[in-house]
């Protein structure tokens, strides 16, 4: 695409900038009005002296800005808001300390390939007594990020137009630094002219030899699965064609979970938090086809979804991720469509044609057995507390179809992950590369951003929370009408269950009990006690209503022994 950067949108001036002269701007306000040009979505952040000008100027120029209280929580909405919109999320931050609050966010994004940018200020370069002061390219990289800088008036452009590029073709975040003496120097507008073309990645074709591997591997399988990840989530279409020509089910990561919601031939997510139903069908499978997908220890329950004599393929755009995390018989280096409806041609073109796993029968029972909600289970609800599980299949029941599930990290997360159903993979968002507790509220934030349209749903425990609430003033100032479901056990669950030992070694990770639902209120939101079902009645209410502030649910829940899938992670640890 080609890029004009109009002088008529370009202001002139602004905080902590020198005076400008009459057709010249800011550094700061040329980066921000070039990254509006270059298509990025939305901008999250806190903004101090460092990056106010930089901020303003992103807004300007018809970039959406939502005012996070902690950088922390902008960096994931940032994160969020991509994975759901398919658009670049901007993170702003002051120097130094602005953006080691955001390290834990960054990190969680690096990790997920998230394209995304940070635009953080930086220290002079002739500060160096600074109390700002830190080597924030060495911090970015350390967690995965990418570090860039605006270097000079003369490169300003081009530097953001390199970080951006590198965001997007590169699947990479970004973290940009602009020293605050550049920030302030002027540029003549008249010299900026227009951006060179961007042009997206091209999709990576997979070479004839792979494709006939790949086809004859699927004329031999009997009982085929196919695992999409989130790099196949632009492939759905292409991986259900052949699926249906090879027979083959489907199923998809946590992170793709949704992307072949209503094939009745799809078994939902491979994994910890998979029905005993789907992790029996899969681990039956003489072949797992990965598409887009790592397959690692969380998606093939540490291998023991892989048969014996199962053949394992993987598909994938970058050599690296091909048997990265276990050992395969088949990589296909290539896009996922592409390399989708490449075996697809082929196996046509022969005649090929099978029944494979995707009988009558089977869809039947996939539609009997493939979800927990449908799985019998001994009510472990007290007279104070409820079971997880039937609050979650309640809430899937009562909640609206149209929705997006955003999920925090913890014991509970297999309830609303696996109970929870999502309409398609713009659905279900899930920031748990990194593991980091606390991301939940920011992610839901963020999805709720890409995703006005569907009604926000968090699953959150309530030591990641309470660990977040800051953002809950967030959610109620931007007047988002957002379900938090905060499975209360006045603990961190995951320790409570795994660890062995003395009792008494339990007690810092065990907790009074807390009146989330009060504390909400206090925040502006509304809240409501949940200890049984009844209680549930308050959720009916809010949701016949005007829904114009967030609910949250304070559900009080009964010991579950440690989750299903909290077994599952554990194994072999």
């Amino acid at each position: 695409m080609t890029v004009t950067i109009p002088q008529t949108d370009l202001p002139a001036g602004g905080a902590d900038t020198a005076p400008a002269a009459a057709g010249t701007i800011s550094v700061a306000e040329l980066v921000g009005a070039t990254l509006a040009r270059l298509g990025v979505g939305h901008a999250f952040g806190v903004v101090g002296s460092g990056n106010y000008v930089v901020t303003n100027a992103l807004r300007r120029n018809g970039v959406p800005y939502t005012a996070a209280r902690h950088e922390g929580g902008a960096a994931t909405m940032a994160d969020a808001y991509g994975r759901m919109s398919g658009r670049v999320g901007v993170v702003s931050t002051h120097q130094g300390c602005g953006l080691t609050n955001a390290t834990t966010g960054i990190g969680e994004a690096a990790k997920s390939r998230t394209p995304m940018i940070v635009v953080t200020a930086d220290t002079a370069a002739a500060a160096t007594r600074s109390n700002f002061k830190i080597d924030q390219d060495a911090l970015a990289r350390s967690v995965g990020a990418v570090a860039e800088r605006v270097h000079s008036a003369a490169s300003a452009v081009a530097d953001t137009v390199r970080a951006y590029r590198t965001a997007v073709n590169d699947r990479r975040t970004v973290v940009l630094s602009l020293p605050t003496d550049i920030q302030a120097q002027q540029v003549d507008v008249s010299t900026i002219g227009e951006l060179a073309d961007l042009h997206l990645p091209q999709a990576v074709k997979p070479n004839d030899a792979a494709v006939a591997a790949l086809a004859d591997t699927l004329r031999a399988a009997r009982r085929p699965v196919f695992v999409a990840g989130r790099g196949a989530r632009d492939a759905g279409r292409e991986i259900l064609a052949l699926a249906q020509e090879t027979g083959a089910l489907v199923a998809t990561s946590a992170v793709a979970h949704g992307l072949f919601t209503g094939d009745p031939f799809n078994v939902g997510i491979s994994g910890g938090f998979s029905s005993p139903f789907t992790a029996a069908i899969i681990a039956d499978a003489d072949l797992i086809v990965g598409f887009g997908c790592a397959l690692n220890m969380w998606t093939m329950r540490h291998g023991s979804l892989i048969g014996p004599d199962a053949k394992v393929v993987q598909v994938d755009i970058e050599d690296s991720g091909l048997a990265a995390n276990r050992p395969i018989d088949l990589g296909v280096l290539g896009d996922c469509a592409q390399t989708a409806a490449a075996v697809l041609s082929v196996l046509q073109a022969g005649g090929h044609r099978s029944t494979g796993l995707r009988t009558p029968a089977m869809a039947h029972t996939i539609a009997e057995h493939s979800r927990w909600n449908s799985e019998d289970l001994v009510d472990l609800s007290t007279p104070d507390t409820i079971d997880p599980r039937i609050l979650s299949r309640e809430l899937d029941r009562m909640l609206p179809v149209e929705r997006i599930v955003s999920v925090d990290s913890g014991n509970f997360m297999g309830y609303p992950s696996a109970y929870l159903a999502v309409p398609d993979e713009f659905g279900f968002c899930f920031t748990q590369a990194f593991q980091s507790i606390g991301l939940g509220l920011y992610t839901a934030i963020g999805a709720a951003a890409a995703r006005p349209d569907r009604l926000p749903v968090l699953g959150a425990g309530d030591g990641g929370f309470l660990m977040s609430i800051a953002e809950l003033e967030t959610v109620v100032r931007q007047k988002i009408p957002m379900v938090v479901i905060v499975y209360n056990d006045s603990a961190y669950g995951a320790e409570v269950h795994h660890f062995q030992g003395d009792p008494a070694d339990l007690d810092v990770v065990r907790f009074p009990q807390v009146d989330i639902a009060a504390i909400a209120c206090g925040y502006g939101a509304e809240g409501v006690v949940v200890r049984s079902t009844a209680d549930l009645a308050g959720v009916s209410r809010w949701l016949d209503g005007p829904r114009n502030k967030p609910l949250v649910i304070d559900a009080r829940i009964a010991a579950d022994g440690g989750a299903w899938w909290l077994a599952e992670a554990f194994k072999g640890h």
